[in-house]
């Protein structure tokens, strides 16, 4: 022999070895239906499954090898037909609960996958699937800012007793008017004092004087790149609705994100959930005897609403409660920068820290300074789509029907036991569950 023996014999294992791993990517993904909860906490058990496997039947749709983990259920198909068939009967029986996705199912045998053997992950190129170019709305975003800005700047003028004629946004430039020079360089010094995110160019004019102010780059580059990164974990966020495996998202450049989504066989429903827009307010709770609301007519004690206010569903649509909101809003979720769940040190209960930009410290302390002891609200707004079906008079054929709609929705209230500043919790959270999507909420915008 060339070789000593024990060498030839390392060869044979590293062959074995190599051979066994690589045996996972001989079984192919099959077609499959993903079945999770529209909303955290909605629970995924055998019965879910012996639902889906009931209804399937009844479409003549055959599957095998159900099983659910993870808190959802997957069911396998024969075919990428008998795959989009049933996900139409699945999502339309099953109703707005549940979240019905295409997915793929591996194949590898049980013994494989004890010993941690895993096909080899393909892109795009060898599995097929969507990519998205998205570009942030820069132009939107930073026109969003300075309508709050301009918001603020009016609060500010009156708090500090600045003197002004008028304060109008046009083109992302804010106009301020004053009487003469005097009140229009106090305004000037108390901005350069209290945060310099503007530049300044002062006009005089026949009538006073004119400071128009815009942001700076600096300003300007911090607001892109919060666009972006809020963007970002919204994108992630939604793409959990779809159960997509192995997707990948990231940043191209200075405003746009590239998202691959591999195996994803349904592009309609990719655009449609990645395209959804969704709003968070807070405001203070008008009234905290939700019970005397009427579910049916939305009048307060049977009288109609008092002035200011607005009646919201509490927790869920079909939850049969109801809370009576103040009409102003204390801010909106793009002042969030950043939330997180975790568990009380008092309670040992589920909540969510909130940390505010300055602005919305400010806003947050000045709306809870006389309010506390009363509840405030986050209210969710989300645009959503409506699926009905239309049978065809003639042939019986179902037609699917999208109908655009506004759904908001009270997904927390928690009294305000102090004055609440940048950083504050909401405590008062039934599970981990909620805390934990109140966050991602949150953090999305």
């Amino acid at each position: 022999m060339r070789y000593p023996a024990w060498k030839y014999l390392l060869i044979l294992v590293v062959l074995v070895i190599s051979t066994l791993y690589a045996l996972p990517s001989l079984y192919p993904d099959e077609p499959a239906v993903q079945i999770s909860g529209a909303k955290a906490g909605t629970k995924i058990d055998q019965t879910i499954v012996q639902k889906a496997e009931q209804i399937l039947k009844t479409a003549n749709i055959s599957s095998h090898d159900n099983s659910f983990t993870n808190n959802a259920a997957l069911l396998r198909l024969n075919s990428s037909e008998a795959q989009l068939k049933a996900k139409e009967v699945l999502r339309r029986d099953l109703g707005d609960d549940y979240v019905v996705a295409l997915n793929l199912a591996p194949t590898t045998p049980e013994w494989l996958r004890k010993i941690g053997a895993k096909p080899m992950k393909l892109g795009l190129d060898l599995r097929g699937g969507v990519h998205f170019l998205l570009e942030v709305d820069m132009d939107k975003a930073i026109g969003q800012r300075m309508e709050t800005s301009a918001t603020d700047l009016r609060r500010q003028f009156r708090d500090n007793k600045i003197k002004f004629n008028n304060l109008a946004l046009s083109n992302n430039t804010i106009t301020i008017q004053f009487a003469d020079n005097t009140d229009r360089d106090t305004a000037a010094d108390f901005l350069r004092r209290n945060g310099n995110e503007f530049t300044q160019q002062a006009i005089a004019t026949t009538s006073g004087a004119t400071l128009k102010l815009n942001y700076t780059d600096t300003r300007r580059q911090e607001i892109q790149s919060y666009a972006v990164n809020q963007n970002l974990t919204t994108l992630r966020n939604r793409i959990n609705e779809l159960g997509v495996a192995e997707a990948l998202v990231q940043t191209q450049g200075s405003n746009r994100i590239v998202v691959e989504l591999p195996g994803v066989q349904d592009t309609a429903e990719a655009k449609r959930v990645l395209g959804r827009t969704a709003n968070l307010e807070f405001r203070l709770v008008a009234d905290s005897n939700d019970q005397y609301i009427d579910q049916y007519t939305g009048k307060y004690n049977g009288q109609p609403l008092p002035p200011g206010t607005e009646v919201f569903a509490y927790q869920s649509l079909d939850s049969g409660r109801q809370l009576l909101l103040q009409r102003n809003r204390i801010l909106t979720g793009e002042r969030v920068q950043n939330a997180s769940s975790g568990f009380s040190q008092d309670s040992g209960g589920a909540e969510v820290n909130i940390t505010l930009d300055t602005a919305g410290g400010k806003l947050m302390a000045d709306a809870t300074r006389n309010a506390v002891g009363k509840r405030m609200a986050v209210l969710f707004i989300e645009n959503k789509q409506k699926i009905s079906y239309v049978a065809d008079p003639k042939t019986g054929a179902q037609t699917e029907v999208r109908t655009p709609y506004t759904e908001s929705v009270v997904i927390n209230a928690a009294t305000i036991q102090a004055v609440l500043g940048s950083q504050f919790r909401i405590t008062g959270l039934d599970s981990p569950q909620e805390a934990a999507e109140l966050a991602l909420m949150l953090r999305a915008g």
